[in-house]
C-alpha cells in the first residue's frame, strides 16, 4: 500500500507564509534591537535565516540569528537512536534580549522543552518566544507557539514533511498518511 502525500505548502504558501511570521514578530517585538532568532536544527536554522532575511526587507533591521542542537537536551534519546550532536552557534549574548526559536513543526512539544532547557544554558533572555511554520497538535507537555504559519490538524500516525531549497532542492510542506 502506498502513502497518500498531500501538499500543504507550495513553494508560494510558504514564501507568504514566511512574510506573513516575520511580519507577527516584528509586531509583537517592543524592541527590534533586541531581538535574534534561534532556529532549531536541522530545518529551523534556514527558517530562521529566511525570517531574519524578511524581517531586514521590512524594517531595515538585522536581526543576529543563532543555530542550536538540542540532542543532549532530549529526554528520547532512547527513542529515536544515536544522532551525531551539530555546532550550536550563538555569536551574541542572550542575556536580556527577545528571543525567538525557530522550527519547522511542533508536535508533541518536547523538541521545544529541549530547546528552552539549552537556551538558558547560553544566557537569561528578557523573554522565549516561539514560531513555527506548521503546528500539527498532539502536545504531551504544555508547550504552545506564539507564531505559528499553518495549523494543520493530524492524525497521531501522519507525518508532516517539510523541505526547504537550502537542504532540499525545494520548498514545501507535505503531510505523507495512509
Amino acid at each position: 500500500m502506498c502513502a497518500k502525500v498531500v501538499e500543504i505548502l507550495s513553494s508560494e504558501d510558504l514564501r507568504r507564509t514566511l512574510t506573513r511570521l516575520a511580519s507577527q514578530i516584528v509586531e509583537r517585538t517592543r524592541d527590534l534591537s533586541q531581538l535574534v532568532l534561534m532556529g532549531i536544527y536541522t530545518r529551523g536554522v534556514p527558517l530562521a535565516e529566511s525570517l531574519a532575511r524578511q524581517i531586514e526587507i521590512l524594517e531595515g533591521v538585522t536581526v543576529p540569528v543563532g543555530a542550536l542542537d538540542i540532542t543532549f537536551y532530549r529526554d528520547d534519546l532512547d527513542k529515536i537512536g544515536l544522532r551525531t550532536p551539530v555546532k550550536t552557534d550563538i555569536p551574541f549574548d542572550l542575556t536580556g534580549k527577545t528571543v525567538v526559536l525557530v522550527d519547522d513543526v511542533i508536535f508533541k512539544g518536547r523538541t521545544i522543552r529541549a530547546a528552552l532547557n539549552a537556551v538558558t544554558e547560553y544566557g537569561r533572555p528578557e523573554i522565549i518566544r516561539l514560531a513555527v511554520l506548521v503546528d500539527r497538535g498532539h502536545r504531551e507537555v504544555p508547550i504552545q507557539a506564539d507564531f505559528v504559519g499553518k495549523q494543520l490538524p493530524t492524525a497521531k500516525e501522519e507525518v508532516v514533511k517539510v523541505y526547504l531549497q537550502d537542504l532540499d532542492g525545494r520548498d514545501a510542506v507535505e503531510l505523507i498518511g495512509d
